[in-house]
């Protein structure tokens, strides 16, 4: 941000202007911008030939680029960056939107995951894109926990906890799975349960395996690590990611190119790549925190943005987190206060169910 500041001071009024401009009108509309299109908005009168000049320069700066050689300009990942960092004006939270999040306290829900997802399609039809809400793990110690094949490469694992909560997961067991080698994990697994949460449990287990590889059968060994790793672990993290919205970001008149770029988002959401790191990419401080493009390592490859947003427990601990993903056109003025209100909101609601 400091160095956004520093390039934005060496720039004369008339360059920022231009800068804002183009930047602004791109967000709006999606188009490069023309110089005959700054002359009519800029607060200075000049020639359409000075602003090209300054529109040149820019570029020149890696600010912005040219589509194609006659059209206008459009804000390079560098220019949108700058912007955001600083020259940015965020709007007040639209009473409106407020109102809609708001409904989602008087959900009558009593299971965190179904109200977060609630939480999650109130977010999309806010922002009229895709949202990202990361649950927090469930702590509570366990009773009991259950394999179920499903399939040859499909099977379902239940886990009841002590305090009457129950998760299911599907997940991909180890290749020659049988019946009696999921009874045999999960008999091992219930043998060592004695109160424990699953962080706990899976360190318990970890350390038996180690102790009594030869004593038991290997493919249940496997089951046991895929089983235990839907909830601690990096899967543990994919498993709970919640995504709502993701028409939106489908119109009927999106282009073909833009298409494909947001397939190639949802193939990695689908496959829950790297999702692990959706929180990582929250814990460098509180906020709300924007990636542009490439900066995003959950979605590089999909030429999106991801606004997002940690949200705390009572103990201002932070344990899950909530965003909006869409093109890196978002109308970020509008949607970095929505994500703010949301994680606090969300905040709030599991900080009172505790």
């Amino acid at each position: 941000m400091t160095e956004a500041r520093d390039t934005l001071s060496q720039m004369n009024d008339r360059s920022r202007e231009v800068f804002r401009r183009v930047v602004e009108a791109y967000l709006d509309t999606g188009e490069p911008v023309g110089s005959r299109t700054l002359t009519r908005a800029l607060t200075e009168k000049v020639s359409a030939a000075t602003i090209r000049n300054v529109m040149q320069d820019l570029e020149f700066l890696g600010l912005l680029d040219s589509p194609h050689v006659s059209a206008g300009r459009v804000p390079t990942q560098a220019g949108l960056r700058m912007f955001v960092d600083g020259l940015l004006e965020v709007r007040a939270l639209d009473d409106t939107d407020r109102e809609k999040l708001d409904a989602t306290v008087g959900s009558n829900s009593s299971d965190v995951s179904g109200l977060l997802d609630q939480v999650g399609s109130a977010l999309s039809g806010v922002t009229r894109g895709a949202s990202l809400v990361l649950t927090p793990k469930h702590e509570a110690p366990l009773r009991h926990i259950e394999f179920v094949s499903l399939a040859p490469e499909r099977a379902l694992v239940v886990i009841v906890f002590a305090d009457g909560h129950v998760e299911n997961r599907v997940f991909t067991p180890p290749a020659g799975q049988t019946p009696s080698s999921m009874r045999e994990a999960a008999n091992f697994i219930n043998a060592h349960l004695e109160g424990r949460t699953l962080s706990e449990l899976r360190l318990v287990i970890g350390e038996q395996i180690a102790r009594r590889r030869r004593e038991i059968d290997g493919l249940a060994a496997q089951l046991i690590d895929s089983g235990i790793a839907i909830w601690d672990g990096e899967d543990d993290s994919s498993e709970r990611l919640i995504v709502r919205g993701r028409a939106n970001l489908l119109g009927e008149e999106t282009a073909e190119e833009e298409l494909d770029r947001i397939r190639s988002l949802f193939d990695d959401l689908e496959r829950k790549r790297d999702i692990a790191e959706f929180l990582d990419l929250t814990e460098d401080g509180e906020g709300v925190r924007i990636f542009i493009g490439s900066e995003n390592k959950l979605f590089s490859l999909s030429g999106s943005s991801l606004v997002v947003s940690p949200y705390m427990n009572a103990d201002r601990k932070i344990i899950g987190a909530v965003g909006v993903i869409g093109p890196t056109r978002l109308n970020y003025g509008r949607i970095v206060p929505i994500v703010d209100y949301t994680a606090q909101l969300v905040g709030r609601l599991l900080s009172d169910r505790s």
